[in-house]
């Protein structure tokens, strides 16, 4: 499986945002499939969030993004996502 670092943009709509929220993050809580999310939050600053995932490839994580509530509400302006090879820290397998 490999990692992805995704990165959303909102738009300015806060209060629909706040109203879509709850789904969005049993959502993103539900991934533990060929998609798995490993931690996400949003930037401090509100303007968008950082979320990182295991997926078979950047395909289905595609395909699994554009279910998100959020997406789905027209919230997110921008998705950006970067598969990610982390090498040092928790996350990297002793080996």
């Amino acid at each position: 499986m490999a990692r992805f670092a995704v990165e959303y943009v909102y738009t300015a709509d806060t209060a629909k945002r706040d109203e879509v929220r709850p789904a969005h993050r049993a959502f993103l809580a539900a991934q533990q499939g060929e998609v798995r999310l490993l931690v996400s939050g949003p930037w401090a600053n509100g303007t968008g969030a950082l979320l990182v995932f295991e997926a078979e490839d950047e395909a289905a994580l595609r395909a699994t993004l554009e279910h998100d509530p959020f997406a789905e509400a027209d919230l997110v302006s921008r998705v950006r996502i970067n598969e990610w090879t982390p090498v040092l820290g928790p996350w990297v397998a002793a080996g």
